[in-house]
């Protein structure tokens, strides 16, 4: 077993985490090619939001006892994200462990995995993001386990501190690499320009044209 404690992302200012909020991951996703995990990883429910940064923990097929100590470790606005060493079988995430996160004010919850309980977490309503459902769950065994360490989570290495931003179309994954104020400059100008070329195509301009896929469908027979 293993526990570090959570790595600081100090380029993740207060302003810099609420100007996230302000723009959707598919928005992103035209900019950026990486980090997005595997959409199998999925919202359980409707209509969230999640900006927070990555507490990550590790755990084996049927133990989840390092999961109960990560959600009692980690802090307001964490986001919770967890390996399940590629163990689809058991849900080590379900009513209580949801209920503490909420308790601690925890963004969310990801999961490599299923989770359980959905009926209490709708009631809850912390957003939690799985790989689908299961009766089966985890125990506590306190066999082994990580907490803040490189995990993977959706094919996508996360590591502890790392920007999360996800919601009801996926989850994407920012560490400290990312250019993160050209990611928000390029994502809300994409937004801003979303109602004009709306008008456009009220108006009778074809989405061929507007975005350029004329040109170069043109370009290619030109060449070939």
């Amino acid at each position: 077993m293993k526990i570090n404690e959570k790595q600081k992302n100090t380029r993740l200012t207060d302003d810099l985490l609420e100007r996230f909020r302000e723009v959707e991951p598919a928005t992103i996703g035209h900019h950026l090619h990486y980090g997005f995990m595997d959409p199998s990883v999925k919202s359980m429910l409707d209509d969230v939001k999640v900006v927070g940064t990555a507490f990550t923990v590790k755990t084996t097929t049927n133990d989840s006892t390092m999961v109960h100590k990560a959600v009692s470790l980690a802090e307001e606005g964490d986001v919770l994200v967890i390996d399940r060493t590629g163990d689809k079988k058991h849900a080590a995430v379900g009513e209580m462990v949801v209920y503490a996160a909420k308790a601690r004010k925890l963004a969310g919850i990801i999961i490599d995995g299923p989770c359980t309980d959905i009926q209490a977490l709708r009631e809850i309503g912390l957003p939690v993001f799985a790989t689908g459902r299961s009766a089966i769950t985890t125990k506590l065994y306190g066999i082994s386990g990580e907490i803040n360490t490189t995990v993977q989570c959706g094919g996508v290495a996360v590591n502890s501190g790392d920007l999360i931003v996800a919601d009801d179309n996926g989850v994407l994954v920012m560490d400290e690499t990312v250019d993160y104020e050209d990611v928000l400059k390029k994502s809300k100008a994409s937004e801003d320009r979303e109602p004009y070329s709306k008008e456009k195509l009220d108006n009778g301009e074809v989405l061929s044209s507007l975005t350029k896929a004329d040109k170069l469908i043109e370009e290619y027979f030109q060449k070939n």
